[in-house]
């Protein structure tokens, strides 16, 4: 797919900026809600707010990064002998994309306090799980598995094992 996209100045260029950007955007987002919910500390108590907030995406990043390293699964341009039009140039380390992974777990996240936030960064990493694609640097099954882990660690947080502590 990525072979059909670099014959396209355009769309090479579109695909490199719209990684950037996002990316950037995206995670922007989550120290902005990490300080919301600081400064909302009188009317969110932190084991509601904050704390989880810090935990739930940060221990299910630690957990990703040990499962992928152990896995290792090599990435698109390694396997096919292309040129990625995202600039990358680590071995191995695509399965699952963390990437999308975090993507959707700062969208889980931001959904838990902020529903309709949380939908607008899930729809737009949608968008990147496809540029990433796109860009030569996932399969889409690694896009797919970091969007779904990501949602999944976001909710079993969230949702099953945050209210068992409240």
């Amino acid at each position: 797919m990525s072979e059909a996209v670099a014959s396209s100045p355009f769309m090479k260029s579109y695909i490199v900026w719209f990684n950037r950007i996002v990316t950037t955007v995206i995670y922007m987002v989550y120290p902005a809600l990490l300080i919301m919910l600081y400064l909302q500390r009188e009317t969110i108590p932190f084991s509601r707010g904050l704390i989880p907030a810090i935990l739930i995406p940060g221990i299910s990043f630690v957990l990703l990064s040990i499962f992928r390293h152990f896995v290792n699964s090599p990435r698109p341009y390694e396997v096919f002998d292309l040129t990625p039009i995202i600039d990358k140039k680590t071995a191995g380390h695509s399965f699952p994309s963390r990437h999308i992974f975090s993507v959707f777990i700062i969208a889980t996240t931001c959904f838990y306090y902020y529903p309709l936030v949380g939908v607008l960064i899930g729809l737009t990493g949608a968008a990147l799980a496809l540029n990433r694609v796109l860009g030569g640097v996932h399969f889409i099954k690694d896009v797919v598995a970091g969007a779904l882990i990501g949602i999944g660690c976001g909710v079993v947080g969230f949702y099953i094992i945050l209210p068992l502590f409240l």
